[in-house]
């Protein structure tokens, strides 16, 4: 039964349509919840992947945030052990940042619905592969990140370049967020700290429109989601027959 680090920063970001796939796959889960303990220092002995989850911290703000250095230190350790890793949001920024590359700020934040294109790459990915051309798939950032050196471009909005990008085989970091369903949402448009970053986007952003949007994609949204996290998944298996053929 393959075993899985989850790195969590706040409560209302998790797993989502992302953790029945996990357990119907035999995996046991442990979640690192970085909010509540920040000096938390785990070890990958014992486990075949991580995912790391979003979060409403920037990678500069590491002062008031000391697990963002620990996270960098783990995913590149867990990308040197070959591991399969998948970082969604802050997670995949933590992933770029791990590979080398600049994360900063966008010209304009995203949040609620937004058309993701893949590249030629993204087209022939195992796991964007199943877009059928640009989508529309939900995000909520201010922050983006470069693609790494020797990483493949996967997808990009006209907002932000830069959406997806896989480096090797088993290293994924997504902008988006395909791990939500329509009560996710409507939690994220609850939370205080949410509330007041749409409030200081002077009505760029009205969550009623985001509730419209979310009614009419998310049925979409969670398609696309399970054919990618199937993606990932196999790469637990692939992994898996490598290491079983190269020990004989």
């Amino acid at each position: 039964m393959p075993k899985l680090l989850v790195f969590q920063h706040v409560a209302y970001e998790l797993l989502g349509t992302l953790n029945p796939q996990l357990k119907d796959a035999g995996f046991r889960i442990r979640y690192v919840n970085f909010g509540r303990e920040p000096d938390a220092r785990p070890s990958l002995d014992g486990y075949q992947g991580i995912v790391v989850l979003g979060g409403p911290m920037n990678m500069d703000e590491a002062d008031t945030n000391p697990h963002l250095p620990t996270e960098v230190a783990l995913v590149r350790e867990a990308i040197e052990r070959d591991m399969p890793v998948l970082g969604i949001c802050l997670g995949a920024q933590i992933i770029a940042a791990a590979l080398g590359a600049e994360v900063g700020p966008t010209h304009e934040k995203e949040i609620g619905w937004y058309s993701v294109s893949p590249s030629q790459a993204g087209g022939d990915d195992p796991l964007l592969g199943c877009f059928d051309g640009t989508e529309q798939i939900f995000q909520w950032h201010g922050d983006t990140f470069e693609i790494p050196d020797g990483a493949a471009h996967l997808a990009s909005s006209p907002g932000c370049a830069n959406q997806a990008f896989r480096y090797g085989d088993n290293v994924y970091g997504l902008q988006f967020h395909l791990e939500v369903d329509e009560p996710m949402i409507e939690r994220w448009l609850n939370v205080d700290h949410h509330k007041a970053e749409i409030a200081a986007l002077d009505g760029k952003i009205d969550p009623d429109v985001v509730r419209g949007e979310t009614k009419r994609n998310i049925e979409r949204s969670q398609a696309l989601a399970r054919r990618v996290f199937a993606g990932f998944i196999e790469l637990f298996k692939i992994r898996e027959k490598n290491t079983i053929l190269s020990s004989h």
